[in-house]
């Protein structure tokens, strides 16, 4: 077992920028991480499987860089791939990792989290009654999926909420529409879309939309939804902010690699011919959501109205990894136009207005965010 360790040892010290500046102490940190793990397996009151202890120190060298940074096992690996191209079993839910906590980022639209009452900013404290505290992302992950059909229950806390809220949720397969689109108005002038997702198909879908509408509808307008939208593919959220600007900087990135430091352009032309665009935005707005209502902001190309976004201002690669398996590993961070970086801030709106109401649902009567929309683009 110790030359397992010292292998792996090694490779998770080559994260580090140390190697080079002082050998010895880095040497020093590799016997005492092989002499503890050589204990816990020697002595610790139940027996130890060697590959799940080698799989949790991957995950603690990944976790201890950011709440993104995590490792996947070859049938998570499979998973996640299977959820860019639309279609997944679980939830539906985004999550990510604080302060050892699993914190919903968004619930997906129609989705059995989001149709139990999950909401962005839940804390995932017990999943079947099991404590969550102490696990990885992708453990959690793990004991959230199941066969289709059966069902999950999860404690959360929320913020403003005394008591914990128990959700018993049943597990789907999760088939992502990422685009949704509809005339609404009294006079039926306005293009509501609703932007679900950032996967492969996003923008071919939602220009297909605006297309039909400029040809049957003629909206004077457009609502441009993201609530609840966890991001996605950065190049999805490029190509749409493109179709929106006629020129100027979209998004850049800074990383370590020369090759992960880059800034994205708009090409020549509007899509909608400089139409309004007014953009709903909600703590669940996250990631690709917020480079593109934080490009159409600071090109003040749309007024974001809406709540605060979540604040994910960084990239991540999917990387695979020669056991099936593979890593997302935040590899750069993105500024939007005007230089600013969202990470941990999000992006303001320009008008703020909070859901209100125990019967508030998005894209209906009671979704008080939209009717505000709609009523600003009447005056």
């Amino acid at each position: 077992m110790k030359k397992i360790l010292y292998i792996f040892f090694l490779f998770s010290i080559s994260f580090s920028n140390n190697l080079s500046a002082n050998t010895n102490e880095i040497y020093e940190k590799i016997d005492l991480f092989s002499e503890v793990l050589e204990k816990v397996k020697n002595e610790y009151v139940d027996e130890i499987d060697d590959s799940k202890i080698m799989d949790a120190a991957i995950n603690g060298v990944l976790q201890s860089l950011d709440p993104y940074s995590a490792y996947m096992s070859p049938e998570l690996f499979e998973s996640m791939q299977t959820e860019t191209r639309g279609e997944f079993g679980g939830l539906g839910i985004e999550i990510s990792m604080e302060s050892g906590l699993v914190r919903v980022i968004s619930p997906i639209d129609d989705t059995p989290a989001a149709n139990a009452g999950v909401k962005s900013g839940d804390f995932i404290v017990r999943i079947d009654g099991e404590q969550v505290q102490g696990k990885s992302l992708m453990e959690a992950v793990k004991i959230m999926r199941g066969p289709v059909g059966s069902s999950v229950k999860l404690t959360v806390r929320r913020k403003n909420e005394r008591k914990a809220l128990e959700f018993n949720i049943k597990r789907a397969i999760i088939k992502v529409k990422s685009v949704e689109a509809k005339i609404i108005g009294d006079k039926n002038n306005i293009g509501y879309i609703r932007l679900k997702s950032f996967n492969e198909n996003s923008d071919k879908q939602l220009f297909s939309k605006i297309k039909d509408f400029e040809k049957k509808n003629k909206p004077l307008a457009y609502i441009l939804d993201l609530r609840n939208n966890p991001g996605g593919l950065l190049n999805q959220a490029i190509s749409i902010t493109d179709f929106f600007l006629d020129n100027g900087e979209i998004v850049s990135t800074k990383g370590r690699k020369k090759i992960e430091t880059r800034r994205f352009f708009a090409k020549k032309g509007d899509g909608i011919n400089g139409k309004p665009i007014i953009v709903l935005t909600n703590n669940g707005s996250a990631s690709a959501s917020e480079i593109l209502a934080g490009a159409l902001k600071d090109h003040k190309r749309a007024i974001v109205l809406g709540e605060n976004t979540y604040g994910k201002g960084s990239v991540q690669s999917i990387i695979g990894l020669k056991n099936g398996g593979g890593m997302r590993l935040t590899i750069s961070k993105y500024y939007l136009p005007s230089g600013k970086s969202i990470s941990e801030v999000g992006v303001t709106p320009d008008i703020f207005v909070e859901e209100t109401g125990d019967d508030f649902k998005i894209n209906t009567k009671t979704d008080n965010q939209l009717n505000y929309a709609v009523n600003l683009l009447k005056s």
